[in-house]
């Protein structure tokens, strides 16, 4: 993308916002113009005043640029304070009444992913989650999906820095076997939780994608192992992947 006065100022912002969006790492104001070939002033001009104004942030070692909390709790509104809330939670309430099973729409965030929206079953027996509830990346079928979604390389950077603590005796949580099952995932299109997070609790969870195809969230089932196993779990991908399309294509239309 080459500099030109037909971008106004303004505008440009967006543009560093979306090479951020797009790489889905930080970058130094360096690395961002390579991928928009504009004058080296101009990036490191707007970089500086965006990280003032508080929408970016430099990481640890204060050399690359990532969204800032305020960014992205501004991100976060933009997708969920608008009519498509309830659109969206009744995808999730017909795949619920046809699966007969707890559905979740889950996001990533810093902590973990959190729970966004949800539809309880009406079975007595239930595993309650509510919404706003932070899971871990690395033993939820949801968290999973994310992990996959992410570029080799930083799948092994992401891996490595997190704490993989054996919740239950089916955790997985030895770097090596996590990277082997993230491959399988980014191969099948869905992952398992088979009583990794919660014993009793098993659960399948597909990504849900942008236009671009880069991950925005996890359609998820849960449910007890009184009423489901691996086997039956996976007999509901299909529904499950349709209505993350249908999800994918409210969330993201025009």
């Amino acid at each position: 993308m080459s500099d030109s006065p037909r971008i106004a100022t303004n505008m440009r912002l967006f543009y560093i916002l979306d090479v951020l969006a797009t790489q889905q790492s930080p970058l130094t104001p360096s690395e961002i113009n390579q991928h928009l070939n504009w004058s080296k002033q101009t990036v490191h001009r707007l970089c500086k005043s965006m990280v003032e104004e508080g929408f970016l942030q430099y990481d640890v070692n204060g050399k690359r640029l990532l969204p800032s909390t305020t960014m992205r709790t501004l991100a976060n509104g933009l997708l969920t304070s608008d009519w498509h809330a309830s659109a969206k939670h009744q995808i999730l309430e017909k795949l619920s009444g046809k699966v007969k099973e707890t559905v979740n729409f889950v996001i990533p965030e810093r902590p973990g992913m959190i729970y966004r929206d949800r539809v309880q079953t009406n079975w007595a027996f239930q595993i309650h989650l509510p919404i706003g509830s932070h899971v871990p990346f690395y033993c939820t079928a949801s968290g999973k999906t994310y992990l996959a979604s992410l570029s080799p390389k930083n799948r092994h950077t992401m891996v490595e820095s997190l704490h993989l603590e054996a919740i239950t005796a089916n955790t997985v949580n030895s770097v090596e076997s996590l990277l082997e099952e993230l491959t399988l995932v980014q191969k099948q299109g869905f992952a398992l939780d088979n009583e990794e997070f919660y014993v009793g609790m098993i659960a399948i969870a597909v990504p849900v994608l942008d236009p671009k195809g880069r991950y925005h969230g996890a359609l998820g089932i849960h449910g007890p192992t009184l009423r489901l196993d691996l086997s039956s779990i996976k007999d509901h991908y299909s529904d499950l992947r349709s209505a993350a399309n249908q999800l994918s294509e409210l969330i993201f239309s025009v």
